[in-house]
């Protein structure tokens, strides 16, 4: 019995020069994509880049709509920089307070568990996992703020950005997604 194809095998990493490659694999052995024949690329060619995901979701929505078999399409990002936005100074005190919403919660869930199975006031099993709950996650936050000693005292998201996304296509299909796109067939992505 044969092996399904593993999709994640189809694409290759672009490389600077526009070239693809793959990265090394266990003792320092170079791995060759699926398809690709004597160490060549695995056949993904960029056939636009855009500067915002946006438009790159939006080129592959129209090869979509023109019946383009997208499954051999991929939208990579590249120049990738994590940006960490700083939300506020955490202090115990809402380190506590976030324990404590996130500690209700988990009491609601449990109380809403329990209160299927009460015969009696349902209701009450279930304010009083949420209390419950409540007090045991801001206790529980508190003490984890606590524990840091005063590394990291703000809150904080991060993200990750590309400066720019490639629509990948394989080979064979490149002009093809080309002239849907409205790109010259042949051409480079800009």
């Amino acid at each position: 019995m044969s092996e399904a194809p593993n999709p994640s095998n189809r694409w290759s990493t672009p490389t600077l020069d526009g070239n693809a490659s793959m990265p090394r694999g266990p003792g320092d052995a170079p791995t060759v994509a699926a398809g690709a024949q004597d160490g060549a690329p695995g056949g993904a060619v960029a056939v636009a880049r855009y500067p915002d995901y946006a438009d790159a979701q939006r080129a592959v929505d129209r090869l979509a709509d023109s019946r383009f078999p997208v499954e051999q399409t991929a939208i990579v990002g590249t120049d990738l920089t994590l940006v960490e936005n700083v939300l506020g100074r955490l202090t115990t005190g809402r380190a506590a307070l976030a324990g404590a919403g996130t500690g209700a919660w988990f009491g609601l869930f449990i109380g809403l568990l329990f209160g299927i199975f009460t015969v009696g006031n349902w209701l009450a099993v279930i304010v009083a996992g949420l209390v419950i709950g409540a007090v045991w996650g801001g206790i529980f936050g508190a003490i984890a703020h606590a524990m840091t000693g005063g590394r990291r005292d703000y809150a904080s998201t991060s993200m990750l950005r590309a400066q720019q996304y490639a629509v990948m296509v394989q080979a064979p299909l490149a002009d093809q997604a080309r002239q849907v796109l409205g790109l010259r067939p042949g051409s480079q992505p800009a």
